[in-house]
């Protein structure tokens, strides 16, 4: 941000369009479930319709994780329902699982190869051989049916993956044991069948589960807006409302221990109000009046009355719900490579499907061992974990960033900060408190301070630029009379100017005086040398042409910049600072920092080039700014991070949005990046390389010396590392976002687990 830039006055017409305009720029502001078949045999049971409606849900949830859609056709508003769905897609396949287990049980009991194998034996009685095929066909129709209905999307888009092969595999299973029945000297598959079966709904309710529970953090985001209001009404009484009737304007009282039920701001009442759950800062954040507040916060041992400026899907949390949605959403670069594989898997199955059953049909005459390797070979090769790899890492990253402070908008920018070469910080209000006070001021001998100050504070009387503030409360608190200004105009990264008692008045920064084309006294330009080198800032005050006045502006480092320098040394990544400021202030900062490379005097339009200039050196370049104002250089950096306060959630032009405004979630984000991407590279591994042995194993290279796997046992394996790639992708949620004990660098505080 350019200190020195000074603009119209800020419109707060939309405030959740950026932060506060610190370079004084004006802020202007399908689901579609497969259709019944209609050819589809009627022998399902119409107590199971209900639950096949929910199967075709359960199909288009399933290709839409595959494909990470996430179900935005309303456009990632209906929040409410989004973890409710899969919670209902989880039952579904776990009423499944345990109904098709229970009827599987007589097929177990009456299977004459596990009778033998185990050594027991059940009483017969007439008709008992009949129990098998019809229990089977049962399991078939009630626990198939979804893996049938889920792989027709896939067959329609020429996309054969997961689902496909698990519908091959059955089907053949099933075909193949309903022949055995019209040719009884062929051997059955029906308790391969329909432990198969059971096996796959175990797995998928066990998927469906980790899903519900990794986006956890959107159903929580849902729930911490309270579903009334009290309003006060004209004549001082309050009245129970729905939060969806509260308006904009509207005056709220929050009682002690309540939540806030809208984005507003404070008009009466003192409290300490609880907004981990937003920002993931972990102390209360004290609220006076002018203060804003965050709805779904909880209200302290205080009373407030808050003036609603924000409802619906304005506030900071439907902004944050969005965010995090589009972030789960968002194809990454590891997802698309894990897409990629899953598509060569069903190929690469299918052939070595093809291949066994040449070389079975060679080797042995035995048809029942022939189409046992097949669908063991089916089976194995099923890409169920693999479609589950990226898109669980995807989800407890995204929580677990929103928990502490972090909405990503970009997934690939966020697997791309674990690569960082360099990192570009905005100084102020970034590495600096963004707190401006005068603290010194030097004159011409023409004119007094008190009377410097009345006519800076004239001139910035319409702006909001931090110095502005600064200037203005100088001014009244040293009680000096401003006089009244006229034609304001705001050059834009040189100053500002208006009539001051028919005077033209000047106030800006060094490029004022270059665009003025003047220069000022010894006295001024010793005031100011002094002054650059204590890292302050010096703006001048020029009366008709001439430099009357020069005020010493003090910007505070804060504590992080310190901590956050050292954590991204230690990770090797060089650190720019990036400043309108003169080369003496930014050079004072920089070096009290230890910041590696300093680019000062930058106006505005010029940041992108900063940006551009270290990429062309074959860096990778990460931004750091408000989002706004830093717009273009945001955009133009690999990784586009928007730092600001909590209501700013809706920067447009950032990969990655930092909630609180602190400089230390950068580090913290470059960890995350780093840990989620150790984790998808797992559970690639797990998920895809064990097929690298189980393949050749279900197609009996090791026959000769009595290894062969059933279809049951490598359906088992199948949901094995279904399991394992779950359960990898859930210790994601250990990872310790704290920055490490490094030498100078005292232990982060703040941050928040992932559950």
């Amino acid at each position: 941000m350019d200190d020195h830039d000074h603009n119209q006055p800020r419109n707060d017409e939309n405030p959740s369009e950026g932060h506060p305009n610190h370079d004084h720029q004006s802020t202007t502001g399908d689901e579609t479930g497969s259709t019944e078949d209609e050819s589809e045999p009627q022998v399902e049971q119409s107590m199971l319709e209900e639950e096949a409606t929910d199967a075709n849900e359960a199909e288009q949830t399933i290709e839409d994780k595959h494909e990470h859609q996430m179900d935005r056709e309303d456009g990632g508003h209906d929040h409410g329902d989004h973890g409710g769905m899969h919670e209902g897609h989880e039952e579904m396949f776990r009423r499944r699982f345990f109904i098709s287990t229970l009827l599987s049980i007589p097929v177990l009991l009456y299977s004459e190869m596990l009778q033998e194998w185990l050594g027991f034996s059940v009483p017969a009685f007439p008709g008992s051989e009949w129990i098998n095929p019809i229990f089977a066909v049962i399991v078939f129709g009630y626990g198939g049916l979804p893996f049938l209905r889920m792989a027709i999307p896939e067959l329609r888009d020429r996309s054969p993956g997961m689902m496909t092969l698990i519908s091959m595999a059955i089907s053949v299973a099933f075909v193949y044991s309903l022949a055995s029945v019209v040719f009884p000297t062929q051997s059955a598959f029906f308790w391969e069948l329909v432990t198969l079966i059971d096996i796959m709904l175990l797995g998928h309710w066990i998927e469906m589960r980790s899903v519900r529970r990794a986006q956890s953090a959107l159903d929580e985001l849902a729930q911490l807006m309270p579903d009334t209001a009290e309003r006060i009404t004209d004549d001082g009484e309050t009245e129970e409302v729905p939060v969806s009737d509260l308006s904009e304007g509207d005056l709220v009282l929050v009682r002690p221990g309540a939540s806030v039920p809208a984005d507003g701001v404070v008009e009466e009442g003192d409290s300490d109000v609880n907004e981990s759950m937003i920002t993931g800062e972990s102390m209360p954040v004290s609220k006076e009046p002018g203060d804003e507040v965050i709805g779904g916060t909880i209200n302290g041992d205080g009373s407030l009355r808050a003036r609603i400026e924000a409802t619906g899907e304005k506030t900071t949390l439907a902004g944050i719900m969005r965010l995090v949605e589009e972030a789960q959403g968002s194809k990454s670069q590891t997802q698309v490579l894990a897409d990629r594989a899953a598509g060569w898997l069903f190929y690469v199955a299918v052939a070595a499907a093809a291949v066994t059953a040449v070389g079975w049909t060679i080797a042995a005459s035995n048809d029942a061992a022939v189409i046992e390797r097949v669908v063991t070979v089916l089976v194995i090769a099923c890409p169920h974990a693999l479609g589950l790899a990226i898109p669980l890492v995807v989800a407890i990253n995204t929580s677990l960033a929103a928990r502490n402070g972090m909405l990503v908008r970009d997934r690939i920018a966020m697997e791309e900060a674990r690569n960082l070469d360099a990192i570009i910080f905005d100084k102020t209000g970034t590495l600096t408190e963004g707190e401006h006070g005068v603290v010194g001021t030097e004159t011409a001998d023409s004119i007094d301070d008190e009377e410097a100050l009345a006519l800076a504070a004239a001139v910035e009387g319409d702006s909001e630029h931090m110095i502005a503030r600064a200037i203005r409360e100088a001014a009244a608190e040293r009680g000096v009379s401003v006089p009244k200004a006229e034609g304001f105009e705001a050059m834009k990264g040189r100053g500002v100017r208006a009539r001051v008692s028919g005077d033209e008045v000047y106030v800006g920064g060094p490029n004022l005086l270059t665009y003025l084309d003047t220069d000022v006294s010894s006295d001024l330009r010793r005031f100011a040398d002094e002054a650059g080198e204590n890292g302050q800032t010096v703006v001048y005050v020029v009366r008709n042409g001439e430099p009357i006045a020069a005020f010493a502006m003090a910007d505070v480092i804060r504590e992080e910049s310190y901590r956050v320098v050292d954590a991204l040394h230690e990770l090797d990544i060089e650190v720019a600072m990036l400043t309108g400021d003169s080369r003496d202030v930014a050079n004072a900062v920089a070096d009290e920092l230890g910041i590696d490379t300093v680019f000062a005097e930058v106006l505005p339009e010029d940041k992108d080039e900063k940006v551009q200039e270290l990429q062309n050196q074959g860096k990778l370049v990460a931004m750091v700014g408000d989002g706004v104002n830093d717009a273009p250089a945001l955009t133009r950096a690999d990784v586009g991070i928007a730092i600001g306060s909590g209501t700013d959630v809706a920067v447009q032009s950032a990969d990655v949005i930092l909630v609180q405004n602190n400089p230390m979630d950068v580090a913290r984000l470059v960890k995350l990046s780093k840990a989620s991407y150790r984790k998808m590279q797992e559970n690639i591994v797990w998920a895809a390389g064990y097929n690298v042995f189980a393949i050749p194993l279900a197609a009996g290279v090791l026959a000769p010396i009595g290894i062969l796997l059933s279809p049951a046992i490598g359906a088992l394996l199948m949901s094995l590392s279904t399991v394992i790639v779950a359960i990898n992708a859930q210790l994601l949620r250990r990872v310790d976002l704290s920055i490490p004990s490094l030498p100078g660098v005292s232990p982060a505080t703040g941050t928040q687990p992932a559950d």
